[in-house]
């Protein structure tokens, strides 16, 4: 990476992000628009349809690549043609912070760096890591079921290489430092083209020893912790985010002492909020929320509900039971849902992932489908806006978009089913319809973030705290940094009509307070607050219109 006169100085625990921070997610080809190239659509949409809601987007891998929707990169310095170019990466990026994936584990069995592996000679020959099949692998954790050793011909012999995820994405050894090098280059290339957040993709599984787990090893955190002094020193306010789908005492480590990830993904949301809500009961959701360490200054929190990829279970792992687990993936699949799974280290299958739609994962209960989806749905969202850290909202979550089965069937990928590729004329005709589910999505979650990015108490590192007010009410209390403004954020999680004490909040009764979703000052003198099924209220002392 290229430090010269415009070096910076780290400055340690500072924060280059507010309550006006949400990060949309999506693919650079999510719309589709005739005769137009795919990321002048999406900015298209950023523009007129998402407005000043959403200050930072997040572009899946918009790379060459051979497989996994963009995850196996061939070529890591240029746009695929079919969505744009740099060009549009830039224009982009001019009005939004931008967010890139850096897919550092692996990249595709096509790239010309594998091509030289092939042959023995020019760069990325001695790229990547190999083993033997008679090493003992017996305690290396990944989260697929194939061979972990791919048997290729090279013109040094028979070689077998260490794919942690498919036999397309063929891992890197990072054991040569010109594997490093040539990662540092590529980030200055992302950051000279307007990337502000770099997402390290799979960065777990970077390192590699025989005879261990081979993931979270030492290494894999000292190369965070040198790219992120190698990034601060280059672009002072540039952002990393470690996506470790592991559970949760594993990826509270990469923050390191805030000298790793400046974020983490909060991969424990996703599972937690969806079982509190099928169930109705949030028993497990708080017990997790009162064991997280507040973020320190200088990191934060990644909240997501709903993604490219499905709803990972490792990270609900030790969180909620095998019943619990075993009646959330049946509850999923009622709702057509698919299972994606793992080998266990004794050999057993386990559910690794269920793969759906956010917004038919929601449609019911454990006691089946019901009509009360769309509320259920917008008070996931409204718990999520709420809590510590910054929200990122996925594309078909805004939309409400539903199970794709028909790419499932076309590409044979579970995770297909919650990849949709909107027609871009279809998806505006139905966004006019104000009666429309889409329509009524995109409004109901574009005006809470619009209340949220108002709020001070919604500093991804103001105070928050649990609140006790049973298993049937989610709620807690967030405190904004220069003390001045308190918001209770409750949620009605059940299918039922709810009465809220006033008195269980010990709220200062020489302030005003406003339930700001609704735009009402309360009435002090009340007893009882009322919520209706899934109805969620933020209560403030100040109200920022």
């Amino acid at each position: 990476m290229r430090l010269d006169e415009n070096c910076h100085t780290p400055i340690a625990y500072q924060n280059h992000w507010s309550q006006k921070d949400v990060i949309m997610i999506t693919y650079g080809d999510s719309l589709l628009k005739d005769d137009e190239k795919p990321l002048e659509t999406l900015k298209h949409f950023l523009d007129n349809h998402i407005g000043g809601s959403v200050n930072s987007v997040h572009i899946l891998p918009f790379f060459p690549y051979s497989s996994d929707d963009g995850f196996s990169v061939i070529d890591y310095s240029s746009v695929n043609d079919s969505l744009g170019g740099w060009k549009e990466i830039q224009s982009i990026a001019k009005d939004r912070r931008l967010m890139s994936d850096l897919v550092i584990n692996h990249c595709s069995s096509r790239s010309a760096w594998f091509d030289n592996f092939i042959k023995g000679e020019g760069i990325g020959y001695d790229f990547f890591y190999t083993a033997s099949p008679d090493d003992d692998l017996s305690d290396v954790v990944r989260p697929r079921t194939s061979d972990l050793l791919r048997e290729t011909d090279t013109g040094k012999g028979t070689q077998h290489v260490w794919c942690t995820f498919s036999h397309d994405q063929v891992d890197f050894d990072f054991r040569n430092p010109e594997v490093l090098k040539s990662f540092v280059s590529i980030i200055r290339l992302y950051l000279d083209m307007g990337v502000k957040i770099l997402r390290f993709d799979a960065v777990a599984f970077l390192w590699k020893k025989l005879n261990s787990s081979s993931i979270n090893l030492p290494e894999t955190h000292e190369v965070v912790r040198l790219l992120r002094t190698l990034l601060e020193h280059a672009v002072s306010d540039a952002v990393i985010i470690t996506e470790t789908n592991i559970p949760n005492t594993q990826n509270l480590t990469y923050f390191g002492n805030a000298n790793e990830a400046h974020a983490i993904y909060n991969f424990s949301l996703p599972p937690l909020l969806i079982n509190s809500l099928v169930t109705g009961n949030c028993l497990y959701l708080k017990r997790w929320l009162m064991s997280m360490p507040p973020s320190q200054n200088g990191t934060f929190y990644f909240n997501f509900i709903a993604s490219h990829d499905g709803i990972g279970l490792r990270p609900a792992e030790g969180l909620l039971n095998d019943y619990e687990l075993s009646s959330l993936v049946e509850t999923m699949q009622e709702f057509g849902g698919k299972v994606s799974w793992r080998t266990t280290e004794t050999g057993e299958p386990k559910a690794y992932e269920i793969n759906i739609a956010l917004y038919d994962a929601l449609q019911g209960t454990t006691k089946g489908r019901d009509n009360l989806g769309l509320q259920r749905f917008i008070c996931a969202h409204a718990i999520m806006f709420g809590l510590e850290g910054i929200p990122g909202v996925y594309i078909h979550s805004l939309l409400g978009t539903q199970n794709d089965y028909e790419k499932v069937a076309n590409t044979q990928q579970n995770r297909s089913i919650n990849r949709h590729r909107w027609d871009y004329e279809e998806l505006q005709s139905k966004l006019a319809d104000s009666e429309n589910h889409h329509a009524v999505v995109l409004s109901s979650l574009k005006g809470l973030l619009d209340l949220r990015i108002k709020q001070p108490a919604f500093h991804p590192n103001a105070t928050q705290f649990t609140l006790h007010l049973g298993l049937q009410m989610f709620g807690f209390w967030r405190q904004s940094q220069d003390r001045k403004q308190s918001i209770f954020c409750i949620s009605n999680i059940t299918d039922h009509e709810m009465e809220l004490a006033i008195h269980d909040l010990n709220l200062i009764m020489t302030d005003n307070w406003y339930e700001l979703i609704s735009g009402i000052e309360l009435d002090m003198q009340q007893e009882m607050i009322t919520l209706a099924p899934y109805q969620t209220v933020w209560i403030s002392n100040v109200f920022h219109k």
